[in-house]
């Protein structure tokens, strides 16, 4: 049985088992938008399933019509002043999230964008549905993307297919992704938190302590990776947030139309 102290989890997420799998779920619906703390509450449940000896594995779901958008670009940001050595906070927790040693499966029921694809892309597999929809949508709002997209995403479906999402931040659909190994397993929405459990269930019947070994192994490198990876990342948004590319692709966004950039 596992040991898990709901005060300790905060109004927006949410915990709960079934046998040696734990269900997370995100909490702010409907799209899930995230900040630098609800990132860092995320990454402390993580980690805590990490000390929990009867778990065996993550699925991460969510509430709402969609699985995360990413962050919210209605809110103002903190700027990075360009040529400084960007630390961006919120990447540093994302990181931690890397660092889980137990398999985790996302369950994807709406749209995964942005920062909202990086969460999805750290779980080891993906359960999509037709409505699902991915998207690096980050150079269509003029910068670079972020939260380790760069490592994670040619990891899964490469370097050619990863470049041509990320250069025209289309929505990729649920069938797609499953098509070019986006998303693991495709099934039907009704089904689909019953699929990512079913999943999770058929790795915690194996040994954990072999489990964990392996998919260390399997694994090797990616949280260093993806840690590097943020500072450039961070490095490089913190020169376009001041770009008036930018400045049209949020406002583009904000009004629900196609940006026109300028390249300055």
């Amino acid at each position: 049985m596992m040991n898990i102290d709901q005060r300790s989890i905060p109004n927006d997420l949410a915990v709960e088992a079934q046998g040696h799998v734990a269900l997370v779920t995100l909490k702010r619906p409907p799209h899930n938008f995230f900040d630098l703390y609800w990132i860092r509450d995320l990454a402390g449940i993580f980690e805590a399933l990490d000390r929990e000896i009867h778990c065996r594995a993550i699925v991460l779901r969510a509430e709402g019509s969609s699985f995360c958008a990413g962050a919210d670009f209605s809110k103002p940001r903190a700027q990075t002043p360009a040529g400084a050595p960007a630390s961006n906070p919120l990447y540093d927790e994302a990181v931690r999230l890397f660092r889980c040693t137990k398999p985790v499966i996302a369950a994807v029921q709406g749209p995964a964008v942005g920062g909202g694809l990086g969460l999805a892309l750290m779980a080891d597999f993906r359960v999509a549905c037709p409505e699902a929809r991915f998207s690096a949508n980050f150079n269509r709002l003029g910068f670079h993307p972020g939260f380790g997209l760069s490592v994670t995403l040619p990891r899964v479906i490469g370097i050619q297919q990863a470049a041509r999402m990320i250069y025209s931040g289309r929505r990729v659909p649920g069938e797609e992704a499953f098509a070019i190994g986006l998303a693991d397993r495709l099934v039907a929405k009704a089904d689909l938190f019953d699929a990512a459990i079913e999943m999770a269930q058929e790795f915690a019947a194996s040994a954990p302590i072999a489990v964990q070994s392996t998919r260390a192994t399997l694994r090797a490198g990616l949280a260093e990776a993806v840690r590097e990876a943020t500072a450039h990342e961070g490095r490089e948004q913190s020169r376009h947030y001041s770009t008036e590319d930018f400045k049209e692709g949020v406002k583009a966004m904000a009004e629900r139309r196609s940006p026109v950039f300028i390249g300055r």
